[in-house]
């Protein structure tokens, strides 16, 4: 990470504007590693896994028997998955990166995100605009995730997409529609959504964003399909509700 801005001038632009982008985080040599376990994951296609048809977002084969309809979305609980998933998602980058940030010790959650995520061509679905908080359940809505590149993402093969400092907004319930995704079609939603951005990252890149950041991710209009690691973490002193999904499956501790 050489010339690259120190650990708490990382954690100062999280805090202001919701997301970080932590370059060159994962050395080559390890990079290549995740990226054949990932080929190998998804040509195994060995549950859990997550399908575009089943969640019908914007671009996604209407059900399983139409064309495209097996196109796999996420792999999930990545963390049981292979040795090496586990090993990064609790890296000691990863560990004293997060526990600068929350100021106490740190756990991952398993019940959300922790996914091999993968965006194809053609089938990939859009992603609408949204705060994960909205879907979780935790003492606090302060949250991390981790969302690591294992190859280029730009806008044409599905970024990700953010709305800088909208983690620190009040947005009120009538803003999101039933399914929780922020309604575009309102004026003041659409004035705020115009501060987009999408950053452009290279294999080994990673982001770091609040659960309260309003993000999306378009389409994989490329002949590729994309992969990435993503982990949720929270402090020890934020748990999860009991008796919620956040609560469903054991949480793991980053160990020093």
């Amino acid at each position: 990470m050489n010339g690259q801005p120190s650990c708490p001038e990382h954690i100062e632009q999280l805090r202001r504007d919701g997301f970080v982008i932590v370059k060159d985080l994962l050395p080559l040599e390890e990079l290549a590693g995740l990226n054949r376990t990932a080929r190998t994951q998804l040509a195994a296609r060995t549950e859990p896994l997550e399908f575009e048809a089943d969640l019908r977002y914007p671009g996604a084969p209407s059900s399983r028997t139409a064309a495209g309809g097996h196109t796999v979305r996420r792999l999930l609980d990545a963390y049981a998955r292979d040795p090496a998933f586990a090993e990064w998602g609790t890296s000691t980058a990863v560990r004293r990166w997060l526990e600068a940030y929350f100021g106490e010790d740190v756990l991952m959650s398993r019940a959300h995100h922790n996914c091999l995520m993968t965006k194809h061509p053609r089938y990939g679905s859009l992603t609408g605009w949204h705060r994960d908080s909205r879907y979780w359940s935790f003492a606090r809505e302060d949250l991390v995730s981790v969302w690591l590149a294992l190859g280029p993402e730009h806008v044409d093969n599905g970024a990700l997409w953010f709305v800088p400092g909208s983690h620190r907004l009040d947005l009120t319930a009538e803003r999101f529609d039933e399914a929780k995704f922020f309604s575009a079609d309102l004026a003041d939603n659409a004035d705020l959504l115009r501060r987009g951005e999408s950053p452009r990252l290279a294999a080994g890149d990673a982001v770091f964003f609040h659960s309260n950041t309003l993000h999306s991710a378009g389409p994989n209009r490329t002949e590729a399909v994309k992969f990435s690691l993503v982990y949720t973490y929270h402090g020890v002193s934020n748990p999860p509700t009991p008796g919620t999904r956040s609560a469903a499956m054991p949480e793991v501790a980053l160990q020093r």
